[in-house]
């Protein structure tokens, strides 16, 4: 039992249980969404488009999370405008973002003098550094994610499931879209502190993909894959702390075996699964 509570007597390490199951829930309720839409290219090319944001923050010595922010709005209009302007699709305007703004965002921290330690710090996070301040910003990041996702649930599962049919029964589904991008964004933005730009893309996708082996129904999902994200972030912290590996990397890599040992057992037993069709 010692083994287990030992790494939590600490401050550092309870702040980061706290603020890291915080980020594991937002991200799990926009993930969930991210998953059933089909928006995982998206997801993982937002992640990186934030980075010259919070390198542009750290070089003129303003809060990181508004410049992730304006570079993650930066990064939408973008691939707006290039599917608007052309005849590409999205994801054409999503891969070119996600190279140029990856790039220009590692320009920019080599110009800061402890670019070394800048660049690991944005890209993969500091679990263990987690303040008070930071786990007030992601209780409310955590609360906006889950009330919006409640209050436009229906307009986001007839979106995911039928654009047309959204627009049939005035759900304004552009406008609902809209709506879906800015909280994966804000569960982007809010969650890069704890676990890194680079990977938080673990934590949004792995748990509601594995929730996604086991359930079908999405509230079903959005409740399994914050159940999932939360064990990650408790036995990234154990695994870290015992075995002295980084906490950040830990926990993120920790839903992503979650999920192939689900899909290991599903092969040999079989089990339900998230269709298309599923409500």
């Amino acid at each position: 039992m010692e083994w287990l509570t030992e790494p939590f007597e600490l401050g550092l390490q309870q702040r980061a249980l706290i603020g890291g199951s915080l980020a594991a829930i937002a991200l799990a309720v926009v993930g969930t969404w991210v998953v059933i839409r089909g928006l995982t290219f998206f997801g993982d090319a937002l992640v990186h488009g934030v980075v010259p944001g919070i390198a542009l923050a750290v070089l003129l010595d303003f809060d990181l999370m508004v410049g992730a922010g304006i570079a993650a709005v930066v990064m939408i209009g973008g691939i707006n405008l290039v599917h608007r302007q052309t005849a590409f699709s999205e994801d054409t305007g999503i891969g070119l973002l996600f190279v140029g703004m990856l790039g220009l965002g590692v320009i920019l921290i080599s110009k800061s003098d402890s670019f070394t330690g800048s660049l690991t710090s944005i890209l993969f996070g500091d679990a263990l550094g987690v303040t008070m301040g930071d786990i007030v910003v992601l209780a409310v990041v955590t609360a906006v994610v889950i009330a919006a996702s409640l209050f436009l649930y229906r307009h986001f599962l007839v979106l995911a499931f039928n654009e047309q049919k959204a627009t049939l029964l005035g759900l304004r589904p552009g406008l609902a879209h809209a709506v879906l991008l800015g909280l994966i964004t804000l569960g982007i933005v809010g969650s890069f502190q704890t676990v890194g730009t680079l990977l938080v893309f673990g934590m949004l996708v792995g748990p509601p993909a594995t929730a996604a082996l086991l359930v079908r129904r999405v509230p079903a999902m959005m409740v399994t894959a914050a159940l999932i994200g939360v064990a990650s972030v408790v036995i990234g912290l154990l695994i870290s702390y015992h075995a002295d590996t980084a906490g950040s990397a830990t926990i993120a890599v920790t839903p992503v075996a979650f999920f192939f040992v689900v899909l290991t057992v599903r092969s040999f037993h079989g089990g339900p699964a998230w269709t298309r069709s599923s409500d």
